[in-house]
């Protein structure tokens, strides 16, 4: 074998997927800042969130609705279970669970809104409302090709 210069890398096109994760990961920074005076992470907000407006819903259901699998989603749900902020009790058969928001739940996600009302607001000053608007609607699309 012979030994000499090492071979160059191969020319990568910049990566979507790292722009998308890279991007994500700062915003949900962004947020979880915003949100550490309640005591939740963005995440963990969106939960609560979720559970608010559709509670009680399956596991599945749940993961869907947040684009997560089932796995993660479990692990999502253990500290707010934990904290009593959601209840995992049985679904509409003996196969599921279901989740729901415990009253300490609501409490806490009454607490949050306003803080999450703030970071939306500070990311569309820094960002710019009309460019977040536009930046939804293409992640939307994103989801689409998933």
């Amino acid at each position: 074998m012979e030994t000499g210069a090492p071979l160059p890398a191969p020319a990568v096109p910049p990566c979507n997927c790292f722009a998308l994760r890279s991007a994500a990961r700062q915003a949900t920074q962004f947020y979880d800042r915003h949100l550490a005076a309640c005591g939740l992470r963005a995440t963990q907000f969106s939960v609560l969130a979720n559970l608010s407006r559709g509670g009680p819903l399956a596991i599945s259901e749940l993961a869907a609705r947040m684009a997560m699998d089932r796995t993660t989603t479990g692990r999502a749900l253990r500290p707010l279970e934990r904290e009593g902020l959601v209840r995992i009790g049985p679904g509409r058969d003996g196969r599921t669970r279901a989740l729901d928001l415990t009253e300490a739940g609501r409490q806490r996600l009454r607490e949050a809104v306003p803080l999450w009302q703030a970071a939306q607001r500070d990311f569309e000053t820094l960002y710019g409302a009309e460019q977040a608007g536009e930046l939804r609607a293409a992640l939307a699309r994103v989801r689409q090709i998933g």
